[in-house]
């Protein structure tokens, strides 16, 4: 029995050596889409009507927490070590979602995630939510097509497609990350103006 003791110890300590050879699993850098809020509007038109805004379909590839890229070459990638905080349709409902509340014009909002009555709908696709490479520098770009919806009869009563650019002050990844929220701002902003136009002339008699 004593004869088996060192060979055990032998034995654990090599395991334990093969153990620390063995790749670590690379840290992750989890990025949030930022925003800035849009300032609440006291004038113009208010709405009497409420708004559900759907997750937009998107590709399996943008339906991801990976941050995706085109560079030189056409050849859709993604940046390694970095994700999004969520999957990027669901950061984008959430940015419009958040900015419409912020302006206030339109008397209530909600998501697909719940689906409390709403009078109308937004529904979108989201074709297009990467950087890509123009004159050397990357640029995020945003391509939302967009469908205002009659609730029950899901009439389209209008669409529209923005496409929204945005260059980064450089090439790294947080200068990317950066120019996506500003690329959010904007695409929230005149989203919003177009919603609130055509959806109150949809409710006019």
């Amino acid at each position: 029995m004593s004869r088996l003791r060192p060979l055990a110890v032998l034995l654990l300590a090599g395991l334990l050596g093969a153990c620390s050879i063995l790749p670590k699993s690379p840290v992750l850098s989890i990025y949030r889409l930022p925003a800035s809020a849009l300032p609440e509007q006291s004038a113009g038109p208010r709405s009497d009507w409420a708004l559900r805004v759907n997750t937009p379909y998107s590709s399996q590839l943008l339906d991801s927490t990976r941050i995706a890229v085109l560079p030189p070459g056409d050849q859709l990638n993604v940046y390694q070590g970095v994700r999004w905080s969520d999957r990027a349709p669901l950061l984008l409902r959430d940015r419009l979602i958040a900015g419409f509340i912020d302006d206030g014009r339109i008397a209530a909002i909600s998501s697909d995630a719940n689906r409390l009555h709403a009078d109308l709908e937004l529904d979108s696709d989201l074709r297009v939510f990467h950087s890509e490479y123009q004159d050397g520098r990357p640029v995020a770009r945003i391509l939302l097509e967009v469908r205002l919806v009659q609730s029950g009869s899901l009439r389209i009563l209008a669409s529209r497609r923005f496409d929204i650019s945005q260059t980064a002050s450089d090439s790294s990844v947080a200068a990317v990350v950066n120019a996506f929220g500003q690329a959010g701002d904007q695409l929230t902003r005149e989203l919003l103006d177009w919603t609130l136009a055509r959806g109150q002339a949809s409710r006019a008699p």
